[in-house]
């Protein structure tokens, strides 16, 4: 592995560009994404370094060894299919999106991992932060991050086995999962945490941020804990959008359940039942 695409150099992508410097990678790294501000910063903090056009990079892909797809999971999607026809079985296409099954069902579809074909490894680092772009990149982002792969079922090249390597030299602990396993798990750790936080913080937006002295009040009070708990509601909508899209039946599941339960609660504030939900509670906090 010589030479690297990463598409979209926001917080993941820039990162990745980072890591593998910071792992000892010392070929060349290309970005390209939608906004040369964002890959200005790439360059000049040393995550990429040169970046071509947004319609120049496919052309580009054409000589990389491996293409990493870092934006949301339709752009992903629209970069699969410009790429399909040009790369041959020696380079490797993976991406780090938040949702799976469309992806690999994609690529099923286009013949990746084909006799002639580039190889293709869905990846998904467990990692980030609230808020997003390359300024906020860093190059141990990943240490003892979780990055799961949805792998195919075709036999590894060597050129996967390779990346797989790069992303342990990050620090990132790895597991392989079926594709709808992981939808369905990120369903309910990922995405129903962010619902939860988005849910929250907007409702709490929408009952007091039109009184300054309620938001005075509630900022005081609520403290640490409040913040913790609406942390999540920094997130991006652009990101989220794909995610609920691409994902939309089980992040559905997981909010009917979580309906349910907060009517059991709400129905139990005042019977033994509460004590239950504690109890059952703290046994999950003590697991994790």
């Amino acid at each position: 592995m010589r030479r690297v695409l990463i598409v979209g150099t926001g917080l993941i992508g820039a990162s990745i560009g980072l890591a593998l410097r910071a792992a000892g990678f010392d070929g060349e790294i290309i970005g390209t994404g939608p906004t040369t501000a964002t890959l200005t910063t790439a360059r000049d903090m040393g995550a990429i370094n040169s970046f071509v056009e947004h319609d120049a990079a496919v052309e580009a892909a054409a000589n990389c060894d491996v293409i990493v797809l870092c934006g949301p999971v339709l752009s992903i999607l629209d970069w699969m299919q410009r790429l399909a026809p040009l790369l041959g079985e020696h380079q490797l296409i993976t991406d780090v999106g938040s949702t799976k099954v469309q992806i690999v069902e994609l690529a099923a579809k286009l013949g990746y991992n084909q006799l002639g074909k580039a190889r293709f490894l869905p990846g998904h680092p467990m990692a980030g932060k609230e808020s997003g772009g390359a300024a906020l990149a860093e190059a141990g982002l990943f240490q003892n991050a979780m990055w799961l792969f949805t792998p195919t079922g075709a036999a590894a090249s060597a050129i996967e086995v390779e990346w797989r390597a790069w992303v342990a030299k990050f620090g990132a602990r790895t597991m392989d999962l079926d594709a709808a396993r992981h939808d369905e798990i990120c369903a309910w750790v990922r995405h129903l945490p962010q619902m939860l936080s988005t849910a929250l913080a907007a409702l709490l937006e929408e009952t007091f941020g039109g009184d300054p002295v309620r938001r005075e009040e509630i900022a005081a009070i609520g403290g640490r804990a409040l913040r913790e708990t609406t942390r999540l509601g920094a997130s991006p909508y652009n990101m989220w959008r794909d995610i609920a899209l691409s994902n939309t039946e089980p992040i559905a599941a997981t909010l009917h359940a979580l309906e349910q339960r907060l009517a059991h609660l709400r129905e139990n504030l005042r019977t033994p039942e509460l004590k239950e939900e504690f109890r059952l509670a703290n046994e999950f906090r003590k697991r994790t």
